[in-house]
């Protein structure tokens, strides 16, 4: 039986929060279930706006959709999202340069399909913790491209610099991934919010606490405020093979 538990929280140092999420347990469309987590950005109120229209776009689309793959559902509902927010910031001059990430997933069974763009994050923890996603972001192809290890890009300058989101380009690439679930999995996903203040060791301890996942994620929020806070945070948490 699944379960999931979801949070936002706006930190302590941000006067808005700009990330967003989405959990339905329940079907949406041809989808058994859909967990979104957006993470907006822009002046004044154009973050929140980017991250809550996206979500609600990506939802509507894909309640309307006729596909049954849902690679393909969730590509049309997220470049659909793409064209509403690029829509929206010609438009409103306020709302100009706006963008979100999105990370999209669904349990098909015993596998996850997930979709991505940006650097929000999607892992799945159980005797350890993987992290599923790759980042879109200028320290992440730093990385890649061997100029700077893990542990230097944690504070590097442009960290926060990201190279794909919804609303950047009047295209926009996503990242498809396809996991098969195991008994004893916790899938997490989470804006940087979360992932800038812990480490993914910490992350992971703190989710194989046993205690039930609304407590963990309490506790994740907690430690992330706890080491600074410094943007919003936004976690949903699914046991899939929840107990009854």
């Amino acid at each position: 039986m699944l379960r999931s538990f979801s949070v936002t929280d706006i930190g302590k140092k941000r006067k808005l929060n700009q990330d967003f999420v989405y959990v339905s347990e329940e079907p949406v469309g041809n989808l058994p279930n859909v967990f979104i987590v957006a993470d907006g950005m822009g002046g004044h109120n154009a973050g929140d706006y980017a991250s809550k229209c996206t979500v609600e776009t990506i939802v509507r689309e894909i309640r309307g959709c006729f596909e049954k793959n849902p690679v393909r559902i969730l590509s049309k509902a997220i470049r659909v999202a793409n064209d509403q927010i690029r829509r929206k910031a010609k438009e409103d001059e306020t709302l100009y340069g706006m963008g979100t990430t999105v990370v999209a997933a669904t349990c098909l069974g015993h596998y996850l399909q997930v979709a991505n763009v940006g650097d929000s994050r999607l892992y799945i923890i159980n005797k350890e913790i993987r992290q599923i996603t790759r980042d879109h972001s200028l320290v992440e192809e730093m990385i890649r491209m061997g100029g700077i290890d893990r542990k230097a890009a944690r504070n590097h300058p442009d960290k926060n610099i990201i190279t794909r989101a919804i609303g950047g380009m009047d295209t926009v690439e996503i990242d498809f991934f396809h996991e098969e679930l195991r008994p004893g999995d916790i899938v997490l996903m989470c804006s940087d919010g979360l992932t800038n203040m812990l480490e993914d060791e910490e992350i992971g301890e703190i989710l194989k606490e046993q205690v039930s996942i609304e407590e963990r994620e309490k506790k994740l929020v907690e430690a992330a405020n706890n080491n600074g806070g410094k943007d919003n945070i936004a976690v949903i948490l699914i046991d899939v093979f929840a107990k009854e």
